[in-house]
């Protein structure tokens, strides 16, 4: 039987979380990362900023390279020349590498190197390619991408510290998008990332998507308790929604 790839583990996971380990005690990071994976996540979200595309800064590949588990490393590029770092992610151990569309001149091509390029984890696996996606871009702009990506992460806040859209305008824009993903017949995962919460997580699973980013909620107070109530609301939310 030919290996899961990571795009059917994570459709098999669906809907699930991916915790912004940023948001974590990065000096017990391995106990973390080990409770995360005991209360059933899969998967660790690298938020990496450059101090330039956003006012952040953050990790880069050493420290990707430098965390070691097995859960699959979900790198979100927030920089201003993701051309010039993909590789060096790639080689890092990203299993999944998501790069903004605003912040290339040639999104496509670059998205179609990746498609070439090996995950170092196991190349059977292969690498799930991301387009992230501001609040003020329209969401009709991937529409020429859907052929080149396995994944769309939609921002519910600006990570460049602008004001932040309404939870009502992310549904609407969230709605849109999967409209234009069904008409193209593709299978392409869809992500929600900010301000994802224990108190506003009934909420989100409404929408209905794939994979939630969750940064501080997941590290304030017993991580296991933190995933499992989150995992319970989105499961629950599923089955009433199937």
């Amino acid at each position: 039987m030919p290996a899961l790839t990571v795009f059917d583990i994570l459709k098999e996971q669906s809907p699930t979380i991916s915790p912004g380990i940023i948001s974590a005690d990065l000096m017990s990071l391995n106990t973390e990362l080990s409770k995360l994976q005991e209360a059933g996540l899969k998967m660790a979200h690298f938020d990496v900023m450059d101090g330039h595309f956003v006012p952040s800064l953050t990790v880069g590949p050493p420290f990707v390279k430098a965390v070691k588990t097995t859960l699959l490393k979900d790198v979100h590029l927030m920089v201003a020349s993701a051309d010039k770092m993909v590789a060096d992610f790639i080689s890092a151990g990203a299993d999944i590498i998501t790069i903004h569309i605003e912040a290339c001149d040639d999104a496509l091509g670059l998205l179609e190197n990746i498609g070439g390029m090996e995950n170092v984890n196991d190349p059977q696996r292969e690498i799930v390619r991301g387009i992230a996606i501001n609040p003020a871009t329209p969401v009709e702009a991937v529409e020429a991408l859907l052929g080149q990506i396995e994944l769309i992460v939609l921002l519910a806040v600006d990570p460049s510290g602008a004001e932040h859209p309404s939870f009502d305008l992310t549904v609407e824009r969230f709605e849109k998008l999967k409209q234009i993903v069904s008409a193209s017949g593709r299978d392409i995962l869809l992500c929600v990332d900010g301000g994802v919460k224990k108190n506003n997580i009934g909420e989100y699973a409404k929408m209905g998507a794939d994979i939630y980013v969750s940064g501080s909620a997941l590290f304030s107070g017993a991580i296991d308790e933190n995933v499992r109530f989150m995992l319970d609301a989105l499961r629950l939310c599923k089955r009433g929604i199937n």
